[in-house]
């Protein structure tokens, strides 16, 4: 029998984040740390829009591109956030997660053999779905001394004649790295001398801690008209079963990503559009809130490592954590599993993320202060008892 599947899928590595949590689910007792997702309810007056539009009927689809009274939110909002500047009518494209946005993303803009380059460690997604675009990825393995920030430096050593586009994952999942405007300004200028474009993912963007807030690349001069902005509503609103995301750029780029949208998807979930209009119009506060019980959590993880001698550089985004534990002289995958066998207490390996991700650890801080006080104390009973041994 001819066998059915495809190599370039079958070649693709599984996520190495879900053999942790396989295991995490068969351990009634067990504190996980290492899902991506808040832990806060979608707000009431979101919700509640979303039932209203289901009791109205509002269950068919809407144009492939979105609502265009969403669309124009997000136009509004973009604009007073981040001074970016695009038209609803052929500049945004409301998707199913930023997942599907980067996803076709990459296949509007990647002809065979052409280069993305990709910083690591960043989200999962990235490489498999250049892969599956016919793309040839570049990795660049960012450094702990750098913050895990992409430096200009970097670009151009990767940059070849095949070198189209370059994924920019800041505020960073896993090592909650962000970039500044100057760092964006340096990084930009290598882009333009090169003809590049970028693919932003800024799905973190409201879950910044600087003083300074989130600065998108695509507000940089000469950014906008070669960017791609990817955001969504699942990590800043609470929203992630919602399924909902947006894409914002050029209208040619935008156009073709939409035609393949609307082959694949027809069109986001219609209720999900309608609670995320709410969300735009009304949701700031509730971002606010979340965002000040994350930066609670997120200097008390830093205290305690502090305290525990356990290396660590202060993250200004999203909701991890991404500690060392180099002096262990174990692989980050050893160190994970040893820790859910013993402590019981699930983290990703930094390798989830990339090679780069050796020696490192995951941990999300979108978990209540109670759960991280008592997962904090297996952990530094776990590393007491690697200290003894090492003795």
């Amino acid at each position: 029998m001819r066998n059915p599947l495809s190599d370039r899928t079958v070649a693709l590595k599984p996520s190495g984040i879900r053999k942790f949590f396989d295991v995490v689910s068969e351990m009634p007792d067990a504190i996980s740390l290492g899902v991506g997702e808040p832990d806060f309810d979608t707000p009431w007056h979101i919700r509640d829009v979303g039932i209203y539009s289901l009791e109205k009927g509002r269950t068919f689809y809407t144009s492939n591109s979105g609502l265009m009274e969403l669309r124009s939110e997000i136009c509004r909002y973009l604009k007073r956030k981040y001074d970016l500047s695009y038209n609803p009518k052929n500049e945004v494209l409301i998707t199913v997660g930023g997942s599907e946005a980067i996803d076709i993303a990459l296949r509007a803009m990647i002809n065979p053999g052409e280069e993305v380059i990709i910083p690591q460690p960043s989200y999962v997604s990235y490489e498999p779905c250049a892969i599956l675009a016919n793309a040839n990825p570049v990795i660049i393995n960012l450094k702990n001394e750098n913050e895990f920030r992409l430096t200009a430096a970097e670009l151009e050593e990767a940059i070849t004649d095949k070198t189209k586009v370059v994924i920019m994952p800041f505020p960073n999942n896993p090592t909650g790295a962000i970039m500044e405007r100057k760092d964006l300004e340096a990084v930009a200028e290598v882009i333009i001398k090169h003809d590049l474009y970028v693919i932003s993912d800024e799905i973190y963007a409201e879950l910044t801690y600087s003083d300074s807030g989130h600065v998108s690349i695509a507000s940089i001069p000469g950014m906008l008209e070669r960017t791609i902005v990817i955001n969504g509503f699942s990590k800043s609103y609470a929203m992630t079963g919602w399924r909902l995301g947006f894409a914002c750029g050029p209208k040619k780029i935008i156009e073709q990503m939409t035609k393949i949208h609307q082959f694949a998807i027809m069109c986001a979930p219609t209720t999900s559009q309608y609670a995320a209009i709410e969300a735009l119009r009304h949701g700031d506060d509730d971002v606010k809130e979340m965002c000040e019980a994350y930066n609670q959590r997120r200097r008390y993880l830093l205290h305690t490592f502090k305290q525990m001698g356990l290396p660590c550089f202060e993250p200004f985004g999203a909701f991890y954590v991404f500690p060392c534990i180099k002096e262990f002289g174990m692989s980050s995958d050893e160190f994970a599993l040893r820790l859910l066998e013993e402590e019981k207490v699930a983290v990703v390996p930094g390798t989830a993320f990339g090679d780069s991700g050796e020696g490192f650890l995951r941990i999300s801080y979108a978990y209540s202060i109670e759960s991280l006080k008592e997962a904090i104390g297996r952990i530094e009973s776990f590393i007491g008892r690697l200290r003894e041994e090492m003795l």
